[in-house]
């Protein structure tokens, strides 16, 4: 059986959560919170960040297998079952580019920001937020959401035909910064429309479930119609 080590609202560990349902891999839930840096955690992966996957096989091997894109590319190749990434060369390559974008570009600009704002600080800390910061990144989030629209009116899911893992990077990554009241989604239709579709998936409805004891979502962020 495999575990996931995971943190609720880690972008990456929704990430490979959303990829596993969609592929149909069974597997345990461990909460890790990664900056309390658990030997037992960390000797899993030195790198002490989420998510990392372990399966006990028979005989006492243990398979561990950390970062997100090394997940969920491990599962690719090793399940023919609901491709994710494309048929083509140019399909995998324009998916990793797009999974690329939210992972590097849409974590550093978005949620790195609002996580440390408007989670560490105010679960972890019991500290107050910098607005300035909050602010910058609501701006820089809406420069995405701008090009999620671009992409949406040229194409049906976010990488080209047909849905695949930059939907789910980006879902991931967007249902974040959604919980942190990070995104405002008045005049990007295109972008609203594919959420509310990804939202009705059963596959993402339970990380939607979810909530962070003493930081609740907006009112809006499981609701289809938002």
């Amino acid at each position: 059986m495999w575990r996931l080590y995971h943190f609720t609202l880690c972008p990456f560990s929704r990430k490979v959560r959303f990829a596993l349902a969609v592929k149909g891999v069974t597997h345990e839930l461990v909460q890790e919170r990664p900056w309390e840096k658990r030997p037992e955690f960390t000797a899993m992966n030195p790198a002490g960040q989420t998510p990392v996957m372990r399966r006990s096989d028979l005989g006492g091997t243990d398979l561990i297998l950390c970062d997100s894109v090394a997940i969920t590319e491990h599962f690719e190749e090793a399940l023919e079952r609901t491709p994710l990434l494309g048929a083509t060369p140019e399909a995998r390559a324009e998916t990793r580019r797009l999974v690329a974008w939210f992972d590097q570009k849409f974590y550093a600009e978005v949620n790195a920001p609002l996580l440390a704002e408007r989670m560490y600080k105010r679960a972890v800390l019991k500290g107050a937020p910098d607005g300035g910061m909050i602010r910058q990144a609501g701006r820089m989030a809406d420069m995405h959401l701008d090009y999620i629209d671009f992409l949406l009116e040229r194409r049906a899911w976010i990488s080209g035909g047909q849905f695949g893992l930059a939907d789910i990077a980006a879902a991931a990554h967007l249902s974040v910064a959604d919980y942190l009241a990070g995104l405002e989604w008045d005049g990007h239709e295109p972008a609203k429309t594919w959420y509310s579709a990804i939202k009705s998936r059963p596959t993402f409805r339970p990380l939607l479930a979810e909530r962070l004891e003493g930081l609740p979502p907006p009112p809006h962020y499981d609701k289809l119609d938002f």
